[in-house]
């Protein structure tokens, strides 16, 4: 069977070249501006499955000027009895064709060579005498189409006047596609729809929908493995400082810095993995700027906003987001708890254990991130993940994160995986000593399964 091709038409500045963006998880696709007709000729883009080309789509140039096209068609027509096809066809052959409606003629051109096509509507807009127009010339081609309304997040759609308008001309099958932020099985039943339309090609279609439900389902348990990962690599994460004050507020730096790091790693990475780029924030602090999400997330402000319950010690900022001194799995490492163990005969992990004990009989401190940080850096992530779950690829505005209000992730326990991390700076991958290994392997996975 020959390769599907569906053209993309609509009168200008509809977000025609942002679904296709979003359809194709491309960001650089096309143009997209806040000015009319900004896409004058013809662009493609290939879907494939199975490493197979299936189907095409065509981004087409914005029409501006229906009533006066229409009003030609149907003078070059006179009285013959043609039907819609050849009346466009005839209009294509014509001298205007090349002149006042070339933009036009791109897109009907492009109509009788596809098999079907999605009509991009701006909601927002009121339904006036030229998408009428407009629909009587697209309709005309003879090709399936289906509308889609964009932008009916917007305060002002008008999506329920369209959906009568449309219904009033037969087109009854009709998709809300917001390609702002797109709902997460809006590919799906694109395609459903779709292969309503095109019986021939309904199971290319359905097969296309199932295999894109399955890369988002594999897209979010990757997203989900990345911030298990990143929250295990901080936990582990520990220093040892000496004693004095000077240097305690050194190491913290260097600690938290070493966090910051990590987690700009993984906000990078969660961001590749959805297809979008770190510049699509540039100037602000990444991660997640804007707002109250901007904040360092060392700031106490930023925790106390995402309602995080902290320590005084933290609130007052004098250590925020550290942790000096910590007991490792409830175990003391003051000197009468080595000495007792020893004696017992009880010490387990005194290799592991050991050069951290000599350090701490030293005088020396560690030092490691504080689990209230570590609840943020959860809920950050968390949040991100979904917010790029919900973007389609022609957002031009900044992530925003809203936290739900009841998140398990705010409370104060932390989850075993989380706890066994501490025990085990080894699993920190910015530890020189970094260990992998199926133990730790397994930790990720099953906190990656919490986290969902």
């Amino acid at each position: 069977m020959k390769m599907l091709q569906i053209a993309v038409v609509g009168h200008t500045n509809t977000g025609k070249t942002s679904l296709l963006r979003t359809l194709t998880r491309d960001t650089e696709f096309g143009e997209v501006a806040d000015g009319p007709g900004t896409t004058r000729r013809v662009e493609g883009a290939k879907l494939r499955l199975d490493g197979r080309a299936v189907l095409a789509w065509f981004d087409t140039p914005g029409m501006e000027d229906s009533i006066a096209l229409l009003e030609y068609v149907e003078h070059l027509a006179g009285d013959r009895r043609l039907d819609g096809p050849d009346r466009i066809r005839l209009f294509l052959e014509s001298p205007e064709a090349q002149r006042r409606f070339e933009q036009e003629a791109r897109v009907l051109g492009k109509m009788l060579e596809c098999d079907a096509a999605l009509y991009v509507i701006d909601a927002r807009d009121p339904v006036l005498g030229k998408h009428r127009d407009e629909l009587a010339l697209l309709a005309a081609c003879g090709k399936p189409l289906l509308p889609v309304l964009n932008f009916v997040h917007a305060p002002s759609h008008r999506a329920a006047q369209w959906r009568e308008a449309m219904a009033r001309l037969g087109l009854h099958a009709l998709l809300e596609f917001d390609t702002v932020a797109p709902p997460l099985d809006g590919e799906q039943q694109l395609y459903d729809r779709l292969a309503v339309l095109l019986d021939r090609h309904a199971g290319v279609l359905r097969q296309l929908g199932a295999a894109l439900a399955r890369e988002r389902r594999e897209r979010h348990d990757a997203g989900l493995h990345l911030i298990a990962d990143l929250l295990v690599d901080v936990a582990a994460l520990r220093l040892v400082s000496d004693a004095d004050e000077a240097a305690l507020r050194e190491t913290t730096e260097r600690l938290r810095e070493q966090a910051r790091r990590r987690e700009q790693a993984c906000v990078n990475a969660l961001l590749g993995l959805y297809n979008f780029r770190p510049d699509d924030y540039a100037g602000d602090p990444l991660p997640l700027a804007g707002e109250r999400w901007g904040m360092d997330l060392f700031h106490p402000q930023a925790l106390k906003d995402a309602g995080i319950e902290v320590g005084m010690g933290i609130a007052a900022g004098a250590m925020a987001g550290a942790t000096v001194d910590l007991m490792l799995a409830g175990i003391s490492l003051g000197t009468a708890a080595l000495i007792g163990a020893a004696a017992g005969g009880m010490w387990q992990g005194i290799e592991r254990f050991g050069k951290r004990l000599a350090a701490r009989l030293r005088g020396r401190r560690e030092l490691s991130v504080d689990d209230a940080v570590l609840r943020l850096l959860a809920l950050r992530e968390r949040e991100l993940l979904m917010a790029l779950e919900r973007r389609g690829h022609a957002a031009r505005e900044p992530v925003r994160l809203d936290t739900a209000d009841k998140d398990p992730w705010r409370e104060a326990g932390l989850p075993p995986e989380i706890k066994e991390a501490r025990s085990r700076p080894e699993w920190c991958g910015m530890s020189p000593e970094y260990q992998d290994g199926p133990r730790r392997a397994a930790t990720v996975k099953a906190l990656a399964q919490r986290l969902a």
